[in-house]
């Protein structure tokens, strides 16, 4: 396979992160793409300035490329956004992930190397053995737990973290599961993205990791988006 990783970065007031995560994952792919890599930051506006600090970033390292986008319209649209620009430009992988340290950054060598070893789509898992979470209260873990395995029984799944914004694939997958069709925007986005590769016969590989909860800055989930993936996968399933 030719063509190389890009890491897709949504961001929506991260300017408290965005140097540091930034550095951190193009240190880790450095080493782990021998062939170069791209990091690709999707700004929704950030009133924080996060968009202009994208910019000097992009000016210091020529991996980094910054795609701005007007309204914060959801995680899910972002990245539509992120892989419609790669792909155009040849990325032979794209990877997904946080920008607040909740995904730790030396765990994109690991997902490098599993595509790399065969699997079309390498998920960062946080419940497989070897998998966790940190730093959560009972209330998330459930929300977050329950939400995978309500989404696995509903479409008849074997993969166990269905919500996890942590993913490499392979530019085939994406391709193949047309997915600028995907309307689905938080969790469900993720839950859709996997369900459609693996209804179009990819090999789903599931990458234990641990996800650790940000340290600076506000999350961005709500109720409103758990709520959105309870009563849009069963659409997925019997649709």
């Amino acid at each position: 396979m030719s063509g190389e990783p890009w890491l897709i970065l949504p961001t929506y007031n991260e300017a408290e992160n965005l140097n540091a995560i930034v550095s951190a994952a193009g240190e880790v792919l450095a080493g782990a793409a021998a062939d170069g890599f791209r990091v690709l930051v999707v700004d929704d506006g950030s009133p924080d300035g996060t968009g202009r600090l994208a910019d000097q970033l992009a000016a210091e390292h020529e991996w980094v490329e910054v795609l701005h986008r007007t309204e914060k319209n959801g995680i899910g649209p972002a990245y539509l956004a992120g892989f419609h620009h790669a792909l155009e430009r040849g990325a032979g992988y794209v990877i997904e992930m946080d920008s607040d340290f909740s995904h730790d950054p030396a765990d994109l060598a690991r997902l490098l190397q599993a595509v790399h070893d065969g699997a079309d789509l390498a998920l960062g898992s946080r419940y497989v053995p070897g998998g966790g979470v940190s730093d959560w209260g009972m209330l998330r873990r459930f929300i977050s737990e329950g939400g995978s395995t309500y989404a696995r029984l509903v479409l008849g799944l074997r993969v166990r973290d269905l919500t996890g914004g942590f993913k490499c694939f392979r530019r085939e997958v994406l391709e193949a599961i047309h997915f600028d069709s995907v309307r689905s925007r938080g969790y469900a986005f993720q839950v859709e993205l996997t369900y459609r590769a693996v209804q179009a016969g990819f090999r789903v590989v599931e990458v234990p990791i641990v996800f650790r909860d940000r340290q600076l800055g506000e999350s961005k989930m709500s109720w409103r988006i758990a709520v959105e993936a309870m009563w849009l996968v069963p659409r997925l399933r019997f649709r």
